[in-house]
């Protein structure tokens, strides 16, 4: 073993494991937006309790939070998205299905939050998707309303977005019925829940057929032909919204499987699904410079 190799192999040992194993990277000046003001319901055994966060990935995730990505002022158009990462509710895939979709939208115009909810299949959770996990997503939407004004937002254009299990998260709260009204624990809660538009980037089964379709919001649809999870929930899902007269936009991509992301294929279409979003969000008028009200 040469010298210059034995150094190399020696500073790698000695390396704390956050240098071998870096956590995910965070934009600029973010700042953490706490969902539930006393903790989410549910969770108090686990109250204080640090987020685990490696490369591209974070769980253990009990409070709940959301972390903006503000649209540049000359750029912004009054519409807001929050952000469901997938993960199998295991983990939050937090930058490919995160952050890097927050940015993306952004030179587009619209100001993202991306959520952090609470993962019901992490090993010995006692969360539930549909109980948990949704809360946190509809305590997001209601936060974006409820805070409009501070970030230039139009509370009535208001979007969720998913990834796989994200989608179902959007699913349920958009295309299904809202569980019993609890009492409101502040303003916040008095907001609506209910996504102005959605947009489901292969989502899981779960909340598929939907019970309340509908009522269900414009929706944007994406999936991979070869999904073996979620292409079939995909296009049940559109042909569910089709049908009940709901305003819908599918792409199934030729040959492709689960968990494309915004640059790492080597289809030339799914490079450039992005900008069919951006169309369908155009063609809607969610894209048009609008004042906040």
């Amino acid at each position: 073993m040469t010298r210059a190799v034995f150094v190399a192999l020696a500073l790698l040992v000695s390396a704390p494991l956050g240098a071998q194993d870096p956590a995910p990277e965070q934009p600029p000046h973010y700042s953490v937006i706490k969902l539930w003001p006393n903790g989410a319901p549910g969770s108090s055994a686990h109250r204080g309790e640090a987020e685990i966060a490696r490369d591209y990935w974070v769980r253990n995730i009990h409070d709940p939070s959301l972390i903006a990505f503000p649209a540049a002022p000359a750029h912004r158009n009054g519409a807001a998205v929050v952000i469901m990462p997938g993960g199998g509710h295991k983990l939050l895939v937090w930058t490919n299905e995160g952050t890097k979709v927050a940015t993306a939208l952004n030179r587009m115009g619209v100001t993202a939050f991306v959520l952090k909810y609470r993962l019901a299949n992490e090993p010995g959770s006692t969360y539930s998707v549909e109980g948990d996990a949704a809360d946190d997503a509809r305590r997001a939407l209601r936060w974006v309303r409820a805070h409009a004004s501070d970030y230039g937002i139009d509370p009535a254009r208001v979007g969720a977005m998913g990834f796989s299990a994200g989608g179902e998260l959007v699913s349920l709260i958009a295309d299904n019925p809202a569980p019993s009204e609890r009492t409101a624990v502040d303003a916040v809660d008095k907001q609506s829940a209910r996504p102005d538009f959605q947009v489901l980037v292969f989502p899981g089964p779960r909340g598929i057929p939907a019970a309340a379709v509908k009522n269900a919001p414009p929706a944007f649809l994406v999936a991979g032909s070869r999904d073996p999870c979620c292409a079939a929930p995909t296009v049940a899902l559109y042909e569910q919204l089709r049908k009940s007269g709901v305003s819908a936009e599918l792409h199934m991509y030729a040959d492709s499987g689960h968990a494309f992301n915004l640059d790492e294929s080597d289809r030339i279409s799914i490079l450039h699904w992005p900008d069919r979003l951006q169309d369908w969000l155009a063609d809607g008028g969610w894209l048009a410079p609008r004042t906040a009200k």
